[in-house]
């Protein structure tokens, strides 16, 4: 069902409404690292004298360039970090058009969906943005401890809330919110596991900035079969 669902997301890339989608989100995210990544360079530039004098050593030019070339590299490596909550935070900004492109490709028949009212998305988006940011900041301390272990532990932890927070976002769509707290209970296992998939390529730059609006879509396909599954006759 979760491979299924992914093929089927990777099969409509091509579509118009998708796309626009797709590119939007990629664009958003880029904007949100690299504005991150501005305010690092002029806390350097700021910081930073652009002449150092060390003892024995003597002064030292460019040192604020230097730092600033290190600080992009940082921030290559911290994107894998903050795609986590950048991705939290789009099911509530694009989950509604992902699943309304997902469904008029490959769920045609269905009636339209329930729409979540604003305040209702916005009180979840940022709930849900809270428990991410501290989960792993909490994590972020114990990556430390666990050597070469962390890589899975960060899949893991991430797995299991992004995978909880959009799916519950999807089902919601069509369930109502206890509907989906309910759905969500009896397919925890199928859920995290389709969390990890997504939390696995959110770890590599640049792939991950496609990851948010990938993941809408394969968590819209997994709500409508698990749906489907529910009513089918025994």
């Amino acid at each position: 069902m979760i491979l299924s669902a992914f093929l089927k997301t990777l099969g409509q890339i091509g579509d118009r409404a998708f796309r626009r989608v797709l590119l939007l989100g990629i664009g958003l995210s880029v904007l949100l690292l690299a504005a991150i990544y501005a305010v690092i360079f002029f806390l350097i530039g700021w910081l930073v004298p652009d002449t150092l004098t060390l003892p024995w050593i003597g002064e030292i030019h460019w040192v604020d360039n230097i730092l600033s070339g290190a600080s992009f590299l940082l921030m290559i490596v911290m994107s894998v970090f903050l795609m986590v909550p950048v991705a939290s935070a789009f099911t509530g900004i694009f989950l509604d058009d992902v699943a309304e492109a997902v469904e008029a490709r490959h769920y045609p028949d269905l009636p339209p969906a329930t729409p979540i009212p604003l305040l209702d998305q916005i009180r979840d988006s940022i709930g849900f943005l809270g428990v991410v940011l501290g989960v792993n900041l909490v994590a972020l301390v114990l990556y430390f401890f666990v050597g070469p272990v962390a890589p899975f532990l960060f899949w893991a932890v991430n797995g299991f809330l992004l995978g909880r927070e959009y799916f519950q976002m999807a089902a919601m769509r069509r369930l109502g919110r206890q509907g989906a707290r309910d759905l969500r209970r009896r397919h925890g296992a199928t859920i995290f596991l389709a969390g990890l998939l997504m939390a696995v390529p959110l770890s590599l730059p640049l792939v991950n900035l496609v990851i948010p609006i990938l993941g809408a879509a394969v968590f819209t396909h997994l709500v409508n079969r698990l749906i489907e599954a529910r009513r089918a006759p025994a």
